[in-house]
């Protein structure tokens, strides 16, 4: 068997990608809807500057985390992929929400091998040092850094991320296409390898 070192985004991968948008309408007075968030900044599509951003994030970013839902399937297909390969979160998030993090994976029944939160979008040196396999991935601009670096991406496909792709990046829908994929994924690299 093929074990492979699988790296996962986890906000807008595991979890729901739209999980933030009620506190930030109600916090901003606005009223954005899913249709309407078409790129990945968020203080884009609030229509905020920077320090207001800041201000609420720092006010409520670990509440609005902890209370996010995981998307459909995500606990099954990661417990299964567990038992054969080593799953590694991967996050932009703050070092500071590590404990918060792991906390909440734990709480959803979700298993992982390591969580790195980088305090920073560049993914791609978490990604080599954990001699990445396979990233699963929402944003569109970190799948086209980590494939540009010659990783196979998964993107998780959300309003915000529809673009033509490079051969290096496969667009999935569900966590069920993911499994999918990896079995396939495991089949062409046996096949490599005979």
């Amino acid at each position: 068997m093929t074990n492979l070192n699988i790296c996962i985004d986890i906000d807008g991968t595991v979890t729901d990608p739209y999980y933030w948008l009620s506190d930030a309408n109600r916090y901003f007075n606005r009223r954005v809807g899913i249709q309407d968030i078409t790129c990945y900044d968020i203080k884009k599509v609030m229509r905020i500057d920077k320090d207001a951003y800041d201000e609420f994030y720092h006010l409520y970013g670990e509440d609005i985390h902890w209370k996010s839902a995981a998307r459909p399937g995500t606990k099954e297909v990661i417990n299964r992929l567990s038992l054969m390969h080593h799953i590694h979160f991967v996050s932009a998030r703050g070092k500071n929400l590590t404990d918060m993090s792991r906390d909440w994976l734990k709480q959803e029944g979700i298993p992982s091998d390591s969580v790195s939160l980088l305090g920073s979008s560049y993914k791609v040196k978490a990604a080599q040092n954990l001699n990445c396999d396979l990233f699963i991935e929402d944003c569109l601009s970190n799948a086209l850094e980590l494939a540009q670096a010659k990783f196979n991406v998964l993107l998780v496909d959300c309003n915000y991320n529809r673009a033509i792709l490079p051969p290096q990046i496969s667009r999935v829908y569900n966590w069920s296409q993911i499994e999918s994929y990896i079995r396939d994924f495991i089949f062409k690299k046996k096949k490599q390898l005979a």
